[in-house]
């Protein structure tokens, strides 16, 4: 099984940056993608970003331009480097790892953006 530690989370106001990462433990050969998705309050958890195996890359039209995706295989890590923040960006952002058999959640790191 798969474990996810997540952290970066913050208070940052609008125009600024924050950087999240994604830490996997366990059976982490198995996993097939990973990904961030978002929730806000009242809200559908969203998609934000996800990274395949193979390195193929999507993301949110709300945030294309302004998100990075990427791995680092060596560590088991994936990160999310956010840019050019806005208020509309806060929300709770979980990682997400996919294998062949199961979805794993992480715990979820809080984003809050200031006006």
């Amino acid at each position: 099984q798969v474990q996810l530690a997540e952290s970066g989370g913050g208070l940052v106001q609008a125009g600024g940056s924050l950087r999240l990462s994604c830490v996997a433990s366990g059976s982490t050969f198995s996993i097939r993608a990973m990904g961030w998705y978002r929730q806000a309050p009242g809200k559908q958890r969203e998609l934000v970003a996800i990274i395949t195996s193979g390195g193929i890359t999507n993301y949110a039209e709300s945030v294309k331009g302004r998100f990075t995706i990427s791995r680092d295989s060596a560590k088991n890590t994936v990160c999310l480097q956010m840019n050019s923040l806005k208020p509309e960006d806060t929300a709770v952002y979980y990682c997400k790892a996919l294998d062949p058999y199961t979805v794993t959640w992480g715990q979820g790191t809080q984003v809050t953006v200031s006006s």
